[in-house]
């Protein structure tokens, strides 16, 4: 498909302005239960990052690489637990919001100690 120059860079400008969905996201150990949780103001990205950074064995949580490695990515899911709810309010903060759902997915899921990957 071509188009004109001036059209395909509004169409560009138009995509990079409209914002990413943030939102809370588990990786799920499918062999034990054990979970690790993490949020973001662009989870799909963050999900894709994680992934591959578990595949290059550089990811924060060094438990989580380790078992990674000994069961394999298929034992290992992937999935957003809950999305920011945008608002047209100016005072709106979506980087506030993200940390109270992701503090309220943490303490939910027991994603710390044994349950989980995550460290206080």
């Amino acid at each position: 498909m071509n188009l004109p120059t001036e059209t395909r860079r509004a169409l560009i400008r138009q995509y990079k302005e409209i914002p990413r969905p943030a939102g809370v996201y588990a990786i799920r150990n499918r062999l034990d239960g054990r979970i690790y949780v993490g949020g973001s103001l662009d989870v799909e990205g963050a999900m894709n990052r994680a992934r591959f950074e578990l595949n290059m064995r550089s990811h924060r949580s060094k438990a989580l690489v380790r078992d990674w490695i000994a069961h394999g990515a298929d034992h290992f899911s992937f999935e957003v637990v809950d999305r920011v709810r945008e608002r047209k309010d100016p005072d709106f903060d979506r980087k506030a919001e993200l940390e109270k759902l992701l503090s309220l997915w943490q303490e939910e899921l027991q994603c710390f100690g044994a349950n989980g990957y995550n460290t206080p």
